[in-house]
């Protein structure tokens, strides 16, 4: 009997069995060389390959098939001739095609069948306008008779999975292809739905991965592509990133192939880049005054001499467009969530270079904290949220994923639901920003999450803001009922100035900002009175001080309001510890991970939403140590940092312990000196 080592692989029986049942169902499979159209080939080829190097990938089969909605579906697929050569899964039941250093896992990839093919449909998630693909790995063996026994694996692979992939069902051949079968197969994928954690859990892993994509693309820049300055920099990513998105029958995105790096006046790269930019903005519908800004600023890097200088057969603008398209392309075409665009806009902060600048604290708010904000400040998808200080527009982001999330749990109405997500973009969010490199990344945020960037002013907001709409209802006062806020830390009153201004526009609803906590312990004094005359604080949340690692290490605490109604000095505050959130945070540049769940750290943020607005019948995870309901007077400004008290009164036991201590060394220092004694007779 021949040993495993020894096993002949079967693989072109297996493509002999399965590409016969392809002809059979007179579908139009092409092989390994052969085309199916120049967009998907261009993908393959693009794509980095099994190997990791360059060079075409090639599936084994590759159809592309219409249903009856006539949405086309690619179904790529790859043959192995083993036994246990079908799938690898991690611990989690995901395809294993990362290593546990979140680089791409090509052993797996090249010895697999499903992932390969899940690799390869990632190709077309990354390089084409298809988002949603079928990916088929087929293995098998002979037995000790000669019969041939096989397996297949059949995967979905699209922007809802965020090309993790998930498993369809159990087929013994192929004939779900078939065109009988197709359309009620691919019903049957559009019911494949991801549980919250596991999407948590996908989101997870793809922001260590863009982490690291970014932090490779920042290193590359810097070291090889001289003449570039901070801003350069993020201005080229935002421009690349816009020109690529497209929009699907109006705007083609701008294909590497594009760029000719010619030196005819009107057809340099940059002038190119900002035509198909111009186009996208223009179909976008931003007002004008907007969409000029944005063309404007990214001219002014886009068509610099420099940046657009032929060496080589190539232009530097070229050169970086591709760059940023291969490591970042993957990220925004699967559709960016907050915890992606945080990831990529704080790494842009990083090279917006402020340490430099007195403008030291522009601090962006993590996601998980950005998150908390908008629970604190009980935003739904009714809600007309506003932030003072947008930064990136991470709060935003966050405020409008929480109302969509709303709105698609609660409106039944496919065609409901359409119109309400378009008005949240459009007409319940507001964000101003002062500094214009990082309105510009507001504003790209905003797009890339499908467009909130209307209501993006590039406004002084303590000195110019009259509290109406910037753009489209210029005269209309913004019906703001819910006000998240991160302000800059050298502001007025630590930005106690943003808080008192914006909550004096509000005629109802709710706030919570996070903000230096000497803000509520003396430095913002008069502030805080004037707001305690109007609204009430409903909490003061202490928060861990590495929360801003390696950007800032001010103690921080979330205060949370009630608007429009005066604070009363028998009004009840919840004051809370949350210096333990459970998470472990690491500030190591190479680290794959700097954030680690330790101690229940989801739990814990749900739980201080449900104690802030429930109270102390939601206590479950926190001691009464670390949860405290007190009061402040009015009238001080400078009482909102409390604690919850220690008992000093002492109590029998302590008092009957101390004794026994007591008495316990009394008695054995009497036998230790008997024991001497009689050592000494």
């Amino acid at each position: 009997m021949k040993g495993k080592n020894t096993a002949q692989s079967i693989e072109p029986n297996i493509a002999d069995l399965a590409n016969g049942w392809l002809k059979s169902y007179k579908l139009p499979y092409k092989l390994e060389q052969e085309s199916v159209n120049a967009e998907i080939d261009k993908a393959l080829s693009d794509y980095f390959t099994k190997n990791g190097g360059a060079g075409a990938n090639r599936p084994d089969a590759k159809i592309l098939l219409q249903d009856k909605n006539l949405d086309f579906f690619p179904i790529l697929i790859e043959y192995k001739g083993y036994k246990d050569k079908l799938v690898k899964l991690d611990n989690d039941g995901q395809i294993e095609n990362r290593t546990a250093k979140n680089e791409p896992n090509f052993k797996n990839i090249n010895s697999f069948a499903v992932n390969g093919a899940v690799h390869y449909a990632n190709a077309l998630l990354h390089h084409t306008s298809y988002t949603d693909i079928i990916a088929i790995g087929m293995t098998g063996y002979k037995d000790e008779t000669g019969k041939i026994h096989h397996s297949i694996g059949v995967y979905y692979v699209s922007k809802s999975n965020l090309g993790a992939g998930q498993k369809v069902g159990e087929y013994t051949d192929f004939s779900f292809l078939a065109p009988a079968n197709f359309d009620s197969f691919i019903d049957k994928v559009k019911t494949l739905q991801l549980t919250s954690e596991e999407l948590d859990r996908l989101k997870e892993q793809r922001e260590k991965e863009i982490d690291q994509s970014l932090v490779k693309l920042n290193n590359d820049i810097y070291q090889n592509e001289k003449g570039l300055g901070e801003n350069d920099r993020v201005y080229l990513v935002a421009a690349s990133i816009i020109a690529t998105l497209g929009i699907p029958g109006k705007v083609a995105p701008l294909e590497k192939s594009d760029l000719k790096s010619s030196t005819e006046k009107g057809y340099r790269d940059g002038d190119l880049m900002i035509k198909k930019i111009e186009s996208f903005l223009s179909h976008k519908e931003l007002p004008d005054e907007k969409r000029q800004l944005i063309v404007r600023t990214l001219s002014n890097t886009l068509l610099t001499e420099n940046i657009n200088k032929v060496e080589d057969g190539e232009s530097q603008l070229k050169r970086v467009f591709a760059k940023i398209v291969n490591d970042l392309g993957i990220y925004y075409k699967i559709g960016l969530t907050t915890d992606f665009t945080g990831k990529l806009f704080n790494e842009m902060y990083g090279w917006l270079g402020f340490s430099q600048d007195k403008l030291n604290d522009v601090v962006l708010t993590p996601s998980y904290v950005a998150s908390l904000l908008v629970k604190l400040a009980r935003v739904n998808k009714e809600s007309f949220v506003w932030d003072f200080a947008t930064g990136s527009a991470g709060l935003l982001v966050a405020a409008m994923n929480e109302m969509l999330n709303d709105a698609k749990n609660t409106i039944q109405s496919p065609n409901e639901l359409v119109q309400k997500e378009i008005k949240i973009k459009a007409e319940q969010l507001l964000g101003l920003e002062l500094l214009s490199s990082v309105y510009m990344l507001a504003i790209l945020n905003m797009i890339l999450m499908g467009d909130g960037s209307s209501n993006i002013l590039n406004t002084d907001s303590i000195k110019d803001f009259d509290g109406k709409y910037g753009f489209g209802k210029p005269d209309t006062k913004f019906p703001a009922d819910a006000f998240i806020l991160n302000p800059p830390y050298s502001a007025s009153g630590n930005g106690m100035n943003f808080v008192e201004k914006a909550l004096n526009m509000m005629n109802k609803g709710y706030a919570a900002i996070i903000i230096q906590n000497s803000s509520g312990s003396g430095k913002a004094v008069d502030y805080n009175k004037r707001i305690l005359a109007k609204h009430t604080l409903l909490a003061s949340i202490k928060m861990p001080v590495d929360i801003f690692i390696g950007k800032s290490s001010v103690q921080t605490n979330i205060y949370v309001f009630k608007v429009n109604e005066k604070h009363h000095k028998d009004d009840v505050v919840k004051f809370i510890d949350f210096t333990n959130d459970g998470y472990t945070r690491a500030n190591r540049r190479r680290a794959s991970n700097n954030l680690k769940d330790t101690d229940r750290a989801k739990e814990r943020y749900q739980e201080v939403v449900d104690l802030v607005r429930f109270g102390k019948s939601k206590l479950y995870i926190f001691s009464d140590k670390e949860y405290y309901e007190g009061h402040i007077d009015p009238n001080n400004g400078a009482d909102w940092n409390q604690s919850a008290p220690i008992d000093t009164k002492p109590l029998i036991q302590d008092f009957k312990k101390t004794v026994g201590d007591y008495l316990a060394w009394e008695i054995g220092t009497i036998l230790k000196r008997q024991g001497e004694e009689l050592g000494k007779q």
